[in-house]
């Protein structure tokens, strides 16, 4: 790692050594800004130092009382440009030689523009979405950020995507083996945990890559999600406040911030997202071959902070550093409480379960990036590392129960991944274009658990339960190549294949109390190509269409072969599985976009084959199988195979009407192996009743979505939200359709609509839930419901480098001058 690390820093030196060829920086120059009809002096205005070519050298900014000064101007000819929100740009041509190195450009007056530029994170008022070559991008806008306080919130709303509020597994086209990157970075905390802790309004974009060429990594078998965060670039001073407050039963706080400061070649910014709240997620399920009922009731506190800090240093015209990093903070405790009845035994029993968590997770990112003379010839080099501390101490209690006795669970988690890129793009022709790039990513986890439980043996026997430790480490070392060529400037195509070398090591220790010991290896070694092929075909400016091919990977993700206890109840605990196997998806995807002259529509067919699909799976608990309780885990089931439709659509019918819409239908096809008990005599069964048998599945599944958003006034509008998922069965379990509706309204004011106040009351009718039934391993049926039913009232306010900052100095200025005390 340092020797590759010197390497690359050698590599940067070199470059940079040899494009420096800049004149001798002796010149100054310094002038005041005002306003032109106020005459009042203008602060925080950018002063921009350009080259001849446009290109910008240094700059500055104002000072409160409009008078700059900006140095390190290099010999010869410059423009100086006064650059302000809300005014006309104001150019002047300097030169700067050794006779004449201090330049006094005196009054510059600045005068209101006819529009105000647009500002780097200024948020629209609705959310767009846009069909690119690979992709699917949704803009967010404030109908959206004021959807929910976190992404989590925000992704029921985005079309294709569900979220199970139960576990907060996300998935993609009804599949959850779906990867979920943040600014194309992938990241060790868990992604249902991810999701609550990045607040809405820190969210500039979200990316839906069904298909992705071989130029990404080949993970997740339905595709991409990749959430991107705003970052301000603009020079000057710019920044935003967002505050939100949800209810329901508990409230929920969630605020952010976001800074940037831009002055000649360096770019900081920073953010600050958190969001503290509590939470009441309740549900039950019946079991009828023994009339039997769990109630649940979860409550949870949880905190999460999240901070971002970077720094942009443009060298020169061909060379660029960035560094950032992010520092999440989370700290969570929980109660939950099971009551188990058996009404024809008259029994009831009580399960009281509480936990306290602590993780910290830390990512530091390093790019350096190359412009060649040919701007789209660019090489990019970047070192990416994260890492994540999990500490958690939960306790069980039991009422009215002979076994277990309560006890105490331990767990304590460490991981590290480190990834090395590197991207080179090379224009062939003005027509043609070559992609080449490596990655090598290393990843490690220690899991540690110990316990003052009791379990049975594989005898039967009751013991103390035995401590484990759990390593896990897997290399990926990967190159790709694609090719694009655009002809006739209607037709286009790419073609790539991505290879791959993958070695997986992993170990769990099982230690017992006598001091013996288990070990539980896994290996697995394999090499794999992934080859991506798309072609588009632009018919006119209205008319376009898109035809993709590619081999995808879904490797298990560490809960699911993690041996450790994840959660229990009196009936159910869940497990990973070790041996759980790699699954590889071959898809084919088309896709149509019209634009019309009130928006766009964009229709799209998908087709794909899985190997050995990965899936929840339900097993019978053999350690006390008269008892009728249940191992959740994962398997691999055989192939199965999915085919649908999607359609999409931005509209305005009127001035003040305009919506977004999607609807998907997709059939799929699974196959697996399913457990049961083949005896009416649940108390005497034996591990002889268990008997199992390969289930067939085929069933068609449609989900719809519309967004409207109603505008009342210049500055009020209104929106109502409504989503459907329908039906599925899977190979275990029948999930009920779901439906709800959301509806609010915002309203902007103050100075270039700086400032936005909003109220949302979502699941109106308090419809959301989530609701099943199965046959096996024993018949039963429930439902899991959350805090759906809220209220959300939202501020946001963005400030900095524009008018607004002018005018608040100057009425300042006023209230001071106009005195105070009644003396005059």
């Amino acid at each position: 790692m340092k020797k590759l690390f010197s390497i690359v820093m050698l590599l940067i030196a070199f470059s940079i050594q040899a494009q420096d060829n800049s004149q001798p920086k002796i010149g100054t120059v310094i002038g005041k800004v005002l306003d032109v009809n106020l005459q009042q002096p203008l602060p925080y205005v950018n002063v921009v130092i350009k080259d001849v070519n446009q290109k910008i050298i240094t700059g500055g900014i104002t000072n409160e009382d409009g008078s700059f000064s900006v140095s390190q101007i290099p010999v010869g000819k410059s423009i100086v440009s006064i650059e302000f929100l809300g005014y006309q740009t104001e150019s002047k041509s300097i030169e700067i030689t050794s006779s004449n190195k201090n330049i006094n450009l005196g009054t510059i007056n600045l005068s209101e523009s006819a529009e105000s530029l647009e500002e780097v994170t200024v948020v629209a008022e609705t959310s767009t979405i846009q069909q690119k070559i690979d992709r699917k991008v949704i803009t967010i806008g404030k109908d959206l950020q004021t959807a929910g306080a976190n992404a989590s919130d925000i992704m029921n709303n985005i079309p294709s995507v569900n979220v199970d509020q139960q576990t907060g597994n996300i998935s993609l086209r009804g599949n959850e083996n779906v990867r979920v990157m943040v600014d194309g970075k992938l990241s060790n905390v868990p992604i249902a945990q991810l999701l609550k802790q990045i607040p809405s309004t820190a969210i500039k974009s979200i990316e839906l890559i069904t298909n992705p060429s071989a130029k990404y990594n080949p993970e997740g078998m339905s595709g991409i999600i990749n959430i991107k965060l705003h970052k301000n670039t603009k020079l000057g001073f710019n920044g935003n406040l967002n505050v939100g407050l949800t209810n329901e039963v508990y409230a929920k706080f969630n605020s952010s911030i976001d800074l940037n400061y831009r002055n000649g070649k360096f770019n900081f910014y920073g953010s600050y997202g958190n969001n503290i709240g509590k939470y009441d997620n309740f549900g039950y399920i019946s079991q009828s071959n023994d009339n039997s009922r769990q109630d649940f009731q979860f409550y949870n506190n949880n905190k999460s902070h999240l901070f971002k800090v970077g720094v942009d240093y443009y060298l020169n015209d061909n060379n660029t550093l960035s560094f950032f990093t992010n520092q999440n903070i989370f700290e969570g405790n929980g109660i939950g409480t099971t009551n188990l009845s058996f009404p024809d035994q008259n029994l009831y029993q009580r399960q009281i379960f509480g936990s306290d968590s602590e993780n910290n997770s830390g990512q530091y990112n390093f790019v350096y990036k190359h412009l060649f003379k040919d701007e789209n010839e660019t090489l990019d080099i970047e070192v990416d590392y994260n890492d994540f501390t999990n500490t958690e101490v939960a306790d069980f209690n039991y009422i009215n129960f002979s076994f277990p006795p309560d006890y105490n669970d331990y767990v304590d988690t460490k991981r590290d991944q480190t990834t090395i890129n590197v991207d080179y793009v090379k224009p062939i022709n003005e027509s043609s274009k070559l992609e080449i790039g490596a990655e090598a990513r290393l990843f490690n986890t220690d899991l540690g658990y110990r316990s003052t439980g009791f379990t049975f043996n594989d005898q039967g026997n009751v013991i103390p339960t035995p401590s484990t430790a759990f390593d896990y480490k897997r290399d990926i070392f990967s190159a790709y190549l694609t090719y694009g060529k655009t002809i006739n400037e209607k037709w286009s195509y790419q073609v790539g294949a991505r290879a791959e070398q993958v070695k997986v090591k992993a170990e769990a220790l099982n230690m017992f109390t006598d001091g013996t010991t288990q070990v539980l290896p896994f290996t697995n070694d394999y090499f794999q190509v992934y080859p991506s092929a798309f072609l588009t075909y632009a018919a006119s400016d209205k008319n376009s269409y898109q035809f993709s091919l590619s081999r995808r990977v879904d490797r298990p993700g560490l809960q699911q072969v993690n041996p450790i206890r994840e959660w229990s109840t009196p009936r159910v605990s869940s497990y990973g599985n070790t041996e759980l196997q790699p699954q590889f998806t071959n898809s084919a995807e088309a896709n149509y976009t019209r634009q019309l002259k009130k928006g766009s529509i964009t229709a799209g067919v998908f087709y794909r084959v899985i190997e050995d699909n990965i899936n929840r799976f339900v097993a019978i608990d053999r350690t006390n199988i008269s008892a009728g309780n249940s191992i959740l885990s994962y398997d691999n089931f055989d192939n199965t195979s999915a085919y649908g439709i999607e359609l999409s659509s931005n509209y305005r019918p009127t001035k003040w009407w305009n919506f977004n819409a999607s609807f998907d239908l997709y059939s799929q096809s699974q196959t697996g192996i399913t457990e049961f008990i083949d005896t009416n005599n649940l108390s005497t069964a034996t591990v002889d009743d268990i008997e199992t048998r390969k289930t067939e599945v085929e069933n068609v599944v449609w989900n719809f979505r519309m967004f409207n958003n109603f505008k009342a006034t210049k500055n009020l509008s209104l929106s109502l939200f409504a989503m459907y998922r329908g039906e599925e069965q899977g190979v275990q379990f029948l999930r009920k359709p779901m439906y709800f509706v959301n509806t609010g309204v915002r309203y902007t004011f103050m100075e270039d609509n700086r400032a936005t106040i909003s109220f949302n009351y979502n699941d109106i009718f308090n419809t959301m839930r989530f609701e099943f039934e199965t046959d096996t391993p024993y018949p039963s049926s429930g439902q899991f419901n959350w805090e759906s039913n809220t209220w959300n009232v939202a501020l946001s306010y963005r400030f900095g480098g524009g008018k607004y900052r002018a005018l608040q100095r100057k009425q300042r200025d006023d209230n001071e001058s106009s005195g105070g005390g009644g003396f005059m």
